[in-house]
């Protein structure tokens, strides 16, 4: 992987060159925008997603808010999984970062010492994107646009080559799909147990307590109402 990266006629190297010029044609303040959005701020903003989809699904409440919460908590789970395989990925590969190979280069963000293969963020916030897609189309489609943006960015900084985030995607996407039926598996009867809980009840959902409750004081009234009647119309 290292020796490809060393040759200009590579296009994975040209499609590098071509996305990062576009950093040197940009105004700074534009290029410090792309450094935040692309270390911080897209993964910051699918964490969001991910928690607006939590508060979304335990306000519904109904008998699949356990199951939801849980494909919602193997979101992150999923990301940091997924990081975690990497680790020996980019240990086995140990491709350089590309501004060390390549002059020329505007490089946004300083410090990048460690392997290039396969790019951690791309990986990370993929594997959130899709789990929550799992979980919910709506969210995942918006999740999963952000974190192609996050892709495009780690490139335009610099610090990736675009086959390093094309790595990420994919082993992002395969640990988020291949690993959620067990997660599933072992996730969805945890969730069940909170959502019985007294106290955790209310991270599962709002209103399943109130609905039973509700359920619980209407049926027993009813019977009584109707044994009153019943002994008003024996006396009379």
């Amino acid at each position: 992987m290292a020796g490809l990266a060393e040759s200009g006629s590579n296009p994975d190297v040209e499609l590098l060159y071509d996305i990062n010029g576009l950093a040197k044609d940009a105004p700074h303040w534009f290029d410090r925008v792309m450094e935040f959005v692309g270390e911080y701020g897209l993964l910051f903003a699918i964490v969001l997603l991910v928690l607006w989809c939590w508060w979304s699904v335990r306000r519904r409440g109904g008998e699949d808010a356990a199951p939801s919460v849980a494909a919602l908590v193997w979101a992150p789970l999923a990301a940091g999984v997924a990081v975690l395989v990497n680790v020996p990925i980019r240990g086995f590969v140990e491709r350089p970062r590309p501004f060390k190979d390549h002059e020329g280069l505007e490089v946004l963000v300083a410090g990048k010492n460690d392997f290039s293969f396969v790019s951690d963020h791309a990986t990370l916030v993929m594997a959130m994107a899709v789990a929550l897609f799992v979980a919910n189309r709506k969210f995942g489609v918006v999740a999963i646009v952000l974190a192609l943006l996050g892709g495009f960015c780690r490139v335009y900084m610099g610090v990736h080559y675009p086959t390093d985030v094309v790595g990420g995607f994919a082993l992002g996407t395969a640990v988020a799909l291949l690993l959620s039926p067990v997660a599933m598996a072992l996730l969805t009867p945890l969730v069940k147990a909170i959502e019985r809980s007294p106290r955790a009840g209310w991270l599962v959902s709002a209103r399943g307590r109130e609905d039973a409750v509700g359920r619980g004081a209407v049926i027993p009234g009813a019977r009584k109402e109707s044994a009153g009647a019943e002994e008003r119309d024996l006396a009379a």
